[in-house]
């Protein structure tokens, strides 16, 4: 597990990333959980870094995409977690749907490899599993201090970003992504609202921010966004 700040870890999972936040006595939240089959290697890395599986309570999927909830159900089976999604999203994963059709790739070479590679072959499913909250924008989650849901569709209409209020860390899961530098995400359903949704979590003035897909972005991450996408 990477240290972003004292209470924020990523752990990388090949192409995808997802992030552990340690809630203090109450456990950790697990966000995202990468493709069917990563479970031990999520429970491999936070063992090596002294933390227990046991130990998560909650599970926050930022959409319902095969590599960031295609082990939910797993891991809510192996330990009790609690799932978190938008309501829009939800629906999806409790039907075992992993999107909505078809995708509208971005444009470039590293899109196109990457859309060929993971994408264009991986069937539309995820494991069905049941989502016991329903978040909407706006909302504070009473999670290490305060983490604010901002409501960002365009890649998929239910995503979430996550800010880690105390923190200063934008979690933006797949509004973006920052592989090569920040760039569009490979697919969106909507480019035109998901651009519109990068500039929205942006006028946060996080200082961090992380991602699905690619490197940390440690100082001036909205300056930047703001930048790259205005």
């Amino acid at each position: 597990m990477r240290a972003i700040t004292p209470r924020l870890f990523q752990i990388s999972l090949g192409p995808v990333n997802c992030f552990i936040v340690d809630d203090g006595p109450a456990g950790l939240v697990l966000i995202d959980t990468g493709y069917e089959g990563k479970t031990e290697q999520i429970f491999r890395a936070m063992e090596k870094s002294g933390r227990s599986p046991k130990d998560i309570h909650r599970i926050i999927l930022t959409h319902t995409h095969p590599d960031h909830a295609g082990g939910a159900a797993e891991i809510v089976q192996k330990t009790g977690a609690k799932v978190t999604a938008h309501p829009t999203d939800a629906a999806l994963a409790e039907q075992g749907i992993a999107g909505r059709l078809p995708h509208v790739l971005s444009p470039g070479l590293v899109n196109w490899i990457v859309y060929s590679l993971f994408i264009k072959k991986s069937p539309n499913r995820i494991p069905r599993v049941s989502v016991d909250e329903r978040v909407e924008n706006g909302m504070v989650l009473p999670i290490a201090g305060g983490l604010k849901v901002i409501h960002t569709p365009g890649h998929s209409a239910g995503h979430i970003a996550l800010y880690l209020i105390e923190d200063d860390v934008l979690i933006a899961g797949d509004i973006c992504a920052n592989m090569m530098g920040l760039g569009l995400s490979t697919v969106y359903e909507d480019r035109a609202l998901g651009v519109k949704s990068i500039l929205k979590a942006a006028q946060i003035p996080f200082g961090k921010a992380v991602f699905g897909h690619g490197k940390p972005m440690m100082e001036n991450a909205a300056k930047n966004m703001l930048e790259r996408f205005s």
